[in-house]
């Protein structure tokens, strides 16, 4: 079985960008309105780097970096170093428009979205290593270094150190697990990820210990997993109509992997799709071999149409562009 993106040749690790500091609740709809107010206006990178950035998001320089890189790796705006202009996406927009349909991320299905967007995609080394490349539920942060450490001289990656890896890792484990309060902790210090609330990664009571919380996730609705499905199919196996269940639960950055689905709770999912794509997915058991078929492969505005489901919207996919 394929080991994922992030062992071939040529991949190119991202294992900064963040400045140390997790993903924080109202920074996406920041940078969105940031992004969206300033489109059209030539070069607009000034709205993150120019001297009044500090002042436009009321955070300090490092902070305002940090906004604009999980802007960009959760596809909320489209920041790609060979164009002239930063745009929103049409994500971005389906979402975090003043008429978009979860702006301040108030429901789950916008959480487990920027969580696909984050360990689905291999642009962040870590994420996607930690959900589909590491062999066990339970870890401890130096077991995590090490191994993107040793996959770091396995693959001769250019560029790395194992103190960026261990800064990488420290903030992947604060984008997922609550932090304990204490005196000395700042406001800003205290505000926990929204992805604390998905609840994939606890800890296990023991010094530095956690684990991955594999099984049922009753929050993530058929809509985001339809679009998770998507991405991955066409990422990984785009000529062919029918996707295995081996595929869909145990490939790396597959939906059952990022996710961590139990196989029973993936194929519950699984059953739903065919009512809510109006048969364009259908799950199928026939003679004992468990796939998933699709009648047309969906394009990105099809898969936001079916997103839009879960959250209550029937959305006009020409609303998207």
């Amino acid at each position: 079985m394929s080991r994922g993106f992030i062992f071939r040749e040529g991949y190119r690790p991202q294992l900064s960008g963040h400045e140390t500091f997790p993903l924080r609740y109202g920074w996406l709809k920041k940078a969105f309105d940031a992004v969206q107010s300033t489109t059209g206006n030539g070069d607009n990178r000034s709205v993150f780097n120019g001297d009044d950035a500090i002042a436009r998001f009321g955070v300090g320089k490092n902070m305002v970096a940090s906004i604009r890189h999980w802007a960009h790796v959760t596809g909320i705006i489209d920041d790609r170093r060979s164009e002239h202009q930063i745009c929103s996406t049409d994500l971005g927009r389906l979402l975090f428009a003043d008429d978009g349909i979860d702006p301040y991320m108030e429901n789950p299905a916008t959480s487990w979205l920027v969580h696909w967007n984050l360990a689905g995609q291999p642009d962040k080394t870590t994420w996607f290593w930690a959900f589909n490349n590491y062999p066990a539920l339970f870890f401890e942060r130096e077991m995590l270094v090490y191994g993107i450490v040793r996959l770091a001289e396995d693959q001769a990656w250019p560029r790395w150190s194992v103190a960026t890896i261990k800064r990488d890792v420290a903030c992947f484990v604060r984008t997922y697990v609550p932090q304990p309060t204490t005196k000395k902790a700042s406001y800003e210090d205290s505000l926990e990820s929204p992805l604390t609330e998905l609840g994939l990664i606890r800890p296990t009571g023991r010094r530095d210990g956690f684990r991955f919380v594999r099984g049922p996730k009753p929050s993530l609705g058929v809509g985001v997993l339809c679009y998770a499905i998507t991405e991955f199919w066409g990422q990984n196996f785009d000529s062919a109509n029918s996707l295995s269940f081996e595929a869909l639960a145990h490939s790396p950055g597959s939906p059952g992997r990022v996710f961590l689905l139990d196989e029973n709770s993936l194929v519950d999912q699984l059953g739903g799709l065919e009512e809510l794509t109006n048969g364009e997915y259908r799950w199928s058991e026939t003679a004992g071999l468990k796939q998933l078929i699709r009648e047309r492969p969906l394009t990105h505005k099809d898969a936001l149409r079916v997103l839009a489901k879960d959250y209550g919207v029937h959305h006009d996919e020409d609303e998207a562009s």
